[in-house]
């Protein structure tokens, strides 16, 4: 089994309270289905910045931003993309960009 980095890319902020119970409760019913598949649950991630290649660094725009991530574990690529299809940021307008990792160190 190889690891997958699960990136995610926008989303809704929950606005009240309600929302975010609701919100939360989706996150943690996805976790419990994907179980042992989780290696790890990841967090949000805030502002970010992006280094150029010519070393310039400027905020990080557009859609492709990370809003966070997760790492889970899967059999191939295919299957790691069929545990992410119905990841909870989904309903919010959001995206998860799906990847192998691999130990080279």
């Amino acid at each position: 089994m190889a690891n997958y980095l699960l990136a995610f890319h926008g989303g809704g902020m929950p606005q009240t309270e309600a929302e975010q119970a609701t919100v939360m409760n989706a996150w943690n019913a996805w976790y419990d289905k994907l179980g042992e598949a989780t290696v790890d649950q990841g967090n949000p991630v805030g502002k970010t910045k992006r280094i150029n290649s010519d070393g310039s660094v400027k905020p990080a725009r557009g859609a492709k931003i990370v809003s966070g991530y997760a790492i889970i574990k899967a059999d191939n690529l295919d299957e790691a993309v069929r545990l992410a299809s119905d990841c909870p940021i989904l309903a919010s307008g959001g995206s998860v960009e799906v990847g192998e990792t691999f130990n080279i160190m």
